[in-house]
């Protein structure tokens, strides 16, 4: 197996595509498309909704948008290439959006569009067509992207001028509001802010954000994405059980959330499952602190043992691990990988494996054999490297 290194997937023979069929589908030719890339979460797990610090980057898979602005006061059409065979479609109606209106992955464009009416906004109605590289229930933010893809559009389409922490803020409203999905910020901060060749460090409580070097082909390294093909969605309940529990115990303390927590507060006058719920909060900011010190400091494979040690924590403390993704962790270590985790909210979805790109065959057969020997469904495989954010296509 040779994990791929997908091409660069907002380029003119996809974007033209997108047009023709636009143009097929209603008639008239876009007024342009945008891209919005899905991310991988290097480390920093769980924490974005604690107020804490994340470390994503933007990957080389992304939602492209084709977008036109109608005038006739019509509902707002929506189609995608999401469908099983030829395209998905889906309308709203602009006067009467409200959450519970929308239902499917139109809920996620139909959400950006309440949070804008919400912000004082004026929509006009509009046609849409969606294309995806980014796979979908991965973990790797397909519905984030959706999103951003539609935010960076309606922006520039309609002259808003909001800033890129500000989208952030409209689609994390979008998505809590509109979908029901508990979400932090990191998402979206990642797909809006990513760049090429570095990875974004977020401080999630005052949304100030800092390039690291992340230089993973001029090391000779790649991040292999081990996608289990074990939905996962964040609207369920899992989630927002640890979201909440995180909530109380900042409560308990009296402090707005877990970045806030005294460093001598005394943990054990919580339960045992929420007292594991903090550690693990605690612990993974530490980690993402290490590993921006270690990627400035040039030492990248330095960050591996910290990705194994983010895992551990999330499969033992925050308990949102399943058994294929600690299947994928422990063979991709066990092929040779430089360190691996979950990533993701978690209960499915992907794992990624940082390691030598002269080892991706080796670990690729280890993480085969290991779901095989358990009867797991296949794997999926492949290759990312940070990629730039949203944009015009």
């Amino acid at each position: 197996m040779t994990a791929s290194h997908p091409a660069a997937d907002a380029g003119d023979l996809r974007r033209s595509r997108l047009a023709g069929a636009f143009t097929e589908e209603y008639g008239t030719a876009p007024d342009g498309a945008w891209r919005a890339p899905g991310r991988v979460n290097l480390i920093g797990e769980h924490t974005d909704y604690n107020d804490g610090f994340v470390l994503p980057f933007a990957i080389d898979r992304s939602v492209l948008a084709a977008v036109r602005l109608r005038a006739d006061g019509g509902p707002v059409r929506l189609a995608s290439t999401y469908g099983a065979s030829g395209l998905s479609r889906s309308s709203f109606d602009l006067a009467a959006l409200a959450p519970g209106t929308v239902s499917g992955w139109g809920a996620y464009p139909a959400g950006v569009v309440h949070a804008l009416q919400a912000a004082g906004h004026q929509v006009p109605g509009f046609d849409l067509l969606l294309d995806s590289t980014v796979p979908v229930g991965a973990g790797l933010s397909s519905s984030h992207a959706v999103e951003v893809a539609v935010a960076v559009a309606l922006n520039e389409l309609l002259g808003l001028g909001l800033s890129a922490p500000e989208l952030a803020r409209l689609t994390q409203r979008a998505e809590n509001d509109f979908v029901g999905a508990p979400t932090g910020i990191m998402d979206q901060s990642a797909s809006l802010m990513g760049s090429r060749g570095r990875a974004l460090f977020l401080d999630c409580r005052t949304l100030s954000a800092q390039s690291v070097p992340l230089p993973l082909a001029e090391q000779g390294l790649t991040v292999l994405v081990i996608d289990t093909r074990v939905a996962h969605s964040h609207a369920d309940g899992g989630y927002g059980a640890r979201r909440a529990s995180c909530e109380a115990a900042a409560a308990a303390f009296g402090v707005p959330s877990l970045r806030r927590l005294p460093a001598d507060a005394d943990l054990s006058r919580l339960d045992p499952t929420t007292r594991a719920r903090v550690q693990h909060v605690l612990a993974e900011n530490e980690r993402v602190l290490a590993a921006v010190r270690v990627l400035q400091e040039g030492r990248i494979r330095d960050v591996g043992p910290l990705l194994t040690d983010s895992h551990r924590s999330l499969r033992d403390l925050y308990e949102v691990s399943c058994p294929e993704l600690d299947a994928a962790v422990d063979a991709a270590l066990a092929g040779g990988a430089l360190g691996a985790r979950m990533t993701g909210g978690g209960f499915g979805g992907s794992a990624i494996a940082l390691l030598e790109e002269e080892a991706v065959d080796v670990v690729a057969a280890a993480v085969q054999a290991e779901f095989a020997a358990h009867g797991f469904a296949a794997p999926a495989l492949f290759s990312v490297l940070p990629a730039d954010g949203a944009g015009r296509a």
